[in-house]
């Protein structure tokens, strides 16, 4: 398990998890903050130490968005190409 993943809080660290088991990385940003990063896909960052009890919540959230809109994407250039 990474460094950043272990240092982290407990709802910090089962975000890295979701993020992790859906294909994104995780890295830390020289201000602390968290970043998720996906080929193709712009990338999301979040605070390490939120202050509001809803931004892992918002995070997990825009991570799902944006896999559901890469999806998406990807279905309508297939679509158009047959």
């Amino acid at each position: 398990m990474s460094t950043i993943v272990r240092s982290a809080r407990q709802g910090i660290r089962l975000l890295m998890d979701f993020a992790l088991s859906h294909g994104w990385k995780v890295s830390r940003t020289q201000g602390g903050h968290i970043r998720f990063t996906k080929a193709g896909m712009p990338p999301i960052f979040t605070s390490s130490t939120p202050s509001d009890y809803r931004a892992e919540l918002n995070a997990k959230a825009q991570l799902r968005r944006a896999d559901r809109c890469h999806r998406q994407f990807q279905q309508e250039a297939t679509d158009a190409c047959s």
